[in-house]
């Protein structure tokens, strides 16, 4: 079952329901993903195309939610933290703390990663590697850390 009909399923759940939080969200992923097939030159879009998508969904409600709280608007705050939620359900599990170092670890032994200059080959496969799975200024974070 593709990602968008399971989006669709999880709709018609929610309007039974009458969840219009969970609506709410399963729309806003919905037509991410319809602007995804529909964009110029899109062609097919691939389970990879949809996962970066959803990420970059992920990001700005995690972006949008700081700004909010640091404003003072707790409202605002409330709907993009209930967003996030159902945007990292379709999200693969996020790895802890000390699974990302290791993995990187085992990227910097692999590359021979030794000192800062090595920074954008160690940071160019983590990130490939850890997509979806690891939040980017984790990554980074740490990679700064273990090549000083």
């Amino acid at each position: 079952m593709s990602l968008a009909e399971k989006i669709s399923d999880q709709m018609k759940t929610a309007m039974k329901a009458k969840d219009q939080t969970t609506l709410r969200g399963l729309r806003g992923i919905k037509a991410a993903l319809m602007l995804l097939q529909t964009q110029e030159g899109g062609g097919v879009v691939t389970e990879d195309d949809e996962m970066n998508t959803l990420v970059k969904m992920a990001k700005q409600r995690k972006d949008s939610l700081t700004i909010y709280r640091e404003q003072g608007r707790e409202d605002l705050a409330k709907i993009e933290e209930e967003e996030l939620e159902i945007i990292e359900k379709f999200l693969p599990a996020q790895l802890s703390e000390d699974e990302v170092k290791s993995e990187i670890e085992g990227i910097m032994s692999q590359t021979g990663a030794s000192s800062m200059k090595d920074m954008g080959k160690v940071m160019g496969m983590a990130n490939s590697k850890l997509k979806g799975r690891a939040d980017g200024k984790m990554i980074a974070d740490l990679v700064k850390k273990l090549l000083t």
